[in-house]
């Protein structure tokens, strides 16, 4: 494989090119996978729930999840490992997991990989990841580009007055680089670019929130729960506004909906147990006091 693949580059088309990464990531898969460990229970009796996939749901998410759900079923242990939404899907074609936490919907790459392998996709969506930028509330901007916002956070435009604002300094207030919204941050509205140089990092959104509040020159980004707390406020992206109609309309552009992916065929009942606790009312309001938004 490696060798046709360095080879003959120029020669594969796009699909048969993606179609190839996508089962390069399934060896991977199952290279990583120990022996005797690479493939769950499949019977109705699972005692152990595995899941693989997306940081943004598993880095504090799911743990919470999965802590909320064994105080009523001690009896559950869960095997958790994120790494990416890709490496979950190709770990559910492999075989290797109950659940995929996805942040994103399954490709077309994945979903060839999928049949390919003989398996029928459950797509459950169990709410949506958002952030919200957040300013002082004595600024008098109310609307930033995608372009202003990119270009704030990576550094090149430094000066308020270059936005409509201010002759004032920027300021930026950001999560700190071991977490998942650093990452996710940069992706949905940086166009993965590198933060600017001489910002300030904080462990969560509340202490963002504070320090935005506090000055008068500051921009940082929060949950959407958080965005309107004294002090600060949420500014608009595009003309659209941070709040949870927007995010579940599909609006608001820095958001992802989140899902969870089973194999049709070989889901066991504790795993559609487990889901079906995250989308019921005890589920989505742990989605909700984490700062994300619970699926309508």
């Amino acid at each position: 494989m490696k060798t046709n693949l360095c080879n003959g580059w120029s020669g594969l088309s796009k699909v048969n090119l993606l179609r190839s990464v996508g089962f390069v990531l399934l060896g991977l898969v199952l290279a990583g996978c120990p022996a005797g460990k690479q493939t769950p229970e499949p019977s109705g009796d699972v005692k152990k729930i595995v899941i693989r996939g997306s940081n943004t749901i598993g880095e504090e998410l799911a743990p919470r999840l999965i802590a909320k759900y064994r105080m009523e079923h001690p009896e559950i242990t869960f095997d958790l490992e994120t790494k990416a939404t890709g490496y979950g899907l190709a770990a559910l074609s492999a075989g290797q997991c109950h659940i995929a936490a996805a942040s994103r919907p399954a490709n077309a790459v994945e979903l060839k990989l999928a049949q390919s392998r003989g398996v029928e996709l459950n797509d459950y969506v169990i709410g949506s990841y958002s952030v919200a930028v957040i300013i002082n509330a004595t600024n008098a901007i109310a609307n930033l580009t995608r372009e202003q916002v990119r270009d704030i956070f990576t550094g090149a435009i430094q000066n308020w007055k270059d936005v409509g604002g201010p002759d004032a300094a920027i300021h930026l207030y950001i999560r700190d680089p071991i977490s998942g919204t650093y990452l996710g941050f940069l992706e949905l509205a940086m166009d993965r670019q590198p933060y600017a140089l001489g910002l300030k990092t904080f462990n969560t959104y509340q202490e963002i929130v504070q320090a935005v509040a506090q000055d008068p020159n500051g921009i940082g980004y929060s949950s959407i729960e958080l965005c309107n707390r004294d002090g600060v406020k949420g500014v608009s992206v595009g003309g659209v506004a941070p709040s949870v109609a927007t995010v579940n309309k599909g609006d608001y552009p820095y958001s992802r909906v989140l899902r969870f992916y089973t194999d049709k065929a070989k889901e066991p009942p504790v795993a559609r147990d487990f889901i079906q606790f995250v989308q019921s009312a005890r589920g989505q309001a742990i989605l909700d006091q984490m700062g994300d938004v619970p699926h309508p």
